[in-house]
Order: C-alpha cells, then sequence, then structure tokens
C-alpha cells in the first residue's frame, strides 16, 4: 500500500510543538529556528529492494535509504548519528531512532491528500502536517 505513494511530493504545511521537541532533543537555538522556518517537500521512492526517503528545503537536503525492517545508521538533520528501523504497516511508516540520549518514534502516515508526521522523544510530542505539493 505504501508504494502507491511513491513519487508523491508533499510540502510542509503546518507544524505543532516542533521548537519543543528540538529542544528537548538538544539542538542548539540556532539549527532549532532555521528548522522552524525551513518548509521542505519530502519524497518517497524506490531504488531497487530499498526505499528511498527525501527531504529538501533551503536550510538542509536530507535522503536516506531503507528496507522494511532492518536497522541502518542514519544522521538526522540535528546532526545526531543514530541507528534507526523502519517498518512499514500499509500506508505507514513507523521509525525508531535509537541514540545514546534515548529512542525518537517517528510516525508517518501518508494520504492522497498529505503526510501526517508525529514525533514523539520523552513526554514530548510534535505534529508535523504536509501537503500534496505538484
Amino acid at each position: 500500500m505504501i508504494d502507491s505513494f511513491l513519487g508523491k511530493k508533499y510540502k510542509l504545511a503546518s507544524s505543532e510543538n516542533f521548537d519543543e521537541f528540538m529542544k528537548a532533543l538538544g539542538v542548539g537555538f540556532a539549527i532549532r529556528k532555521a528548522g522552524g522556518l525551513a518548509h521542505p517537500v519530502v519524497e518517497l521512492h524506490k531504488k531497487d529492494d530499498k526505499y528511498v526517503f527525501t527531504s529538501n528545503s533551503t536550510f538542509k537536503k536530507i535522503e536516506f535509504e531503507f528496507k522494511d525492517g532492518v536497522e541502518f545508521d542514519q544522521e538526522t538533520p540535528d546532526g545526531r548519528n543514530v541507528k534507526s528501523v523502519i517498518t512499514i504497516d500499509g500506508n505507514v511508516l513507523n521509525e525508531v531512532q535509537k541514540d545514546s540520549k534515548g529512542d525518537t518514534i517517528i510516525k508517518r502516515t501518508f494520504s492522497d491528500s498529505e503526510l501526517k508526521m508525529e514525533l514523539q522523544f520523552g513526554e514530548i510530542k510534535s505534529v508535523r502536517t504536509y501537503k500534496i505539493h505538484e
């Protein structure tokens, strides 16, 4: 089911509690402000047997490849090096990032009109909503 969303572009439309979320992760002021101002466009592709997730903004370009349920090394947008596992459940990508600070949980729910990204670190939660982008 996730494959039906391949190649669709989604642009950040709204963000709730993202600064507090980044602060909880220990992200510095300057990067938090830049990250809060950015309106990235995200896209999911497939390359051979791996999925490729990209996020492009004036602040930063991020790209990572993953296989369903297989751990991989990832550098987060704020520069942390984590061990991540993404599992696919229908139209949802469930990601767990592990590092010395603890686990970050990211749930990305795809639909024809939007991508809802729910982030959690400890008790701090953030929701970022991306709308379809042509």
